[in-house]
């Protein structure tokens, strides 16, 4: 029954700008994620400029894709939850605008005006709304820039501020001169981006969704067996949407990124970029003169081991350590295209921890040394017929603040409690390996959130994996470990 299937609590609302036909990657991009647009409430297809395509923009493009989607949506809709449908075609098409078609600045300032795809957006900034809304940028950000300008001139400056606060921004690196306009002149903007030298794409975060061939990083890590074109023409470019995914010529999907940090699969939580999520993982940029912190974004690392048995260390690996799990959740959605019945496909594991179903994190408090028990037993294949295997693992790079990650954050002790894993005993650090200050060694009463991550997988075909993040805040109430000062000399605790 379809009921049986994951459903959510809210559609985060996007936006996107996109420089397609530039290259095949945006087109590829959208294919894939238009399959998910059941959990995305989309309020915008703008078609954009970038410093590929300076002067045209090919909104065409975008409706032709959408046509293509309009043959797989009955299908779809056959395939999750009857709470969650996903929106018709035409809906989706009268959201395609066209954005400036010049190039960066040259389409912003006082006396310019907005491009239609411009008017669309200010229109969803200005709206009410108590969702934030996502603008995930895949070619250049003018349109954007635009639309901020505007507001800033237009509103004052508390109103301003309150309805830029509504803004998310994630871009796939800078792809014009307008990005770091922005990030200059609205320094209070939710910004993602990756940051690097001009046009060195192989530094950013996003290319780790397909790019170790072509820009030589984590050489033996990745694996690209699923992003080979032998296996997309067998396993994507079939079906009335799958047709329409042509070859890529770089590297693929490279906006595709943006959107998997948006998927509601029970990993990301999309208001803590340094959590990590398929989208990767982002940390602070930079903090102000005061020591406040901004809120624009950078590549932050993994250690990931990879094909090779090695262990890489990269920005790039805090999407690649996803990439089978992801690519195979591509090919189950682009099944559902082709086939009616629900029985024919196969649909993601539903868990549910300690009694409690869906995707939001489980949050817990316990005292450093603590045993907590963790309980999946009623986890389910809504399909009823797979085996479900459990792998629970400590994801520690979220808790650190540096690359010593070993160092600053000690090992969660994880017991099975029956032969499957579906429950565990999770044993926390002592108070002197997760409740201290960094700088003084002394010890604190709230210590460090740790990330446990439980990712279920089934066996059916292709195999689908969901998963659940628990957050154990530490807690250190009688402040043991460290040194507390006696008389001015230390003393140990």
């Amino acid at each position: 029954m379809t009921t049986q299937l994951q459903s959510f609590t809210t559609k985060p609302r996007v936006f996107i700008l996109s420089d397609i036909s530039n290259e095949p990657d945006d087109a590829e991009s959208l294919c894939r994620y238009l399959l998910y647009a059941n959990q995305f409430e989309t309020e915008g297809l703008v078609a954009c400029t970038s410093t590929w395509m300076k002067d045209r923009v090919c909104p065409q493009d975008m409706e032709k894709i959408v046509d293509a989607y309009g043959g797989a949506v009955e299908n779809l809709n056959k395939h999750v939850h009857p709470d969650w449908q996903y929106p018709s075609a035409e809906s989706l098409k009268n959201l395609i605008r066209k954005g400036a078609e010049t190039y960066g600045m040259s389409a912003v300032g006082d006396e310019i005006p907005l491009s239609p795809g411009g008017e669309l957006l200010y229109q969803r900034v200005v709206a009410p709304s108590r969702q934030p809304l996502w603008v995930l940028c895949w070619g250049g950000t003018n349109i954007l820039a635009q639309v901020l300008l505007k507001i800033d001139q237009k509103f004052s400056p508390e109103d301003s501020a309150r309805l830029m606060s509504r803004l998310r921004v994630y871009a796939i690196s800078d792809q014009d001169d307008t990005g770091s306009w922005i990030r200059s002149n609205f320094p209070d903007i939710f910004y993602i981006v990756s940051v690097h030298g001009w046009n060195q794409y192989g530094l950013a975060a996003w290319t780790g969704i397909s790019g170790e061939i072509y820009y030589g990083f984590d050489q033996g890590g990745p694996d690209f067996a699923k992003f080979e074109k032998q296996w997309i023409k067998e396993n994507i470019q079939i079906g009335p949407l799958g047709s329409v995914y042509p070859d890529y010529m770089y590297i693929p999907e490279g906006d595709t990124p943006t959107f998997l940090y948006l998927i509601q699969n029970g990993l990301g939580i999309s208001e803590f970029p340094s959590y990590g999520s398929w989208g990767g993982r982002y940390a602070r940029t930079d903090i102000s003169a005061n020591g406040s912190n901004s809120n624009h974004y950078s590549d932050a690392v993994d250690r990931v081991k990879g094909l090779d048995g090695r262990i890489h260390t990269s920005n790039q690996a805090t999407i690649w350590r996803w990439r089978d799990a992801f690519q195979n959740d591509f090919a189950a959605r682009i099944k559902w295209t082709t086939e009616p019945n629900l029985s024919a496909c196969n649909h993601n594991p539903v868990i549910n921890i300690n009694d409690a179903t869906g995707i939001q994190p489980v949050r817990i408090e316990a005292e450093a040394g603590s045993t907590i028990t963790l309980d999946a037993s009623q986890t389910y294949d809504p399909d009823a017929r797979d085996t479900l295997t459990f792998k629970w693992f400590h994801y520690k790079e979220p808790s650190a603040t540096q690359w010593l990650v070993d160092v600053e954050v000690a090992d969660l002790e994880i017991k099975k409690l029956d032969e499957e894993g579906r429950k565990v005993e999770v044993t926390l650090p002592p108070a002197e390996k997760c409740a201290l200050d960094a700088a003084s060694g002394k010890p604190v009463e709230k210590g460090q959130l740790l990330h446990l991550i439980l990712e279920v997988t089934d066996d059916g075909v292709p195999p689908l994996t969901s998963y659940r993040r628990i957050l154990v805040q530490v807690t250190n109430k009688k402040l043991l470990g460290g040194a507390k000062v006696v008389d001015g000399a230390a003393e140990k605790k």
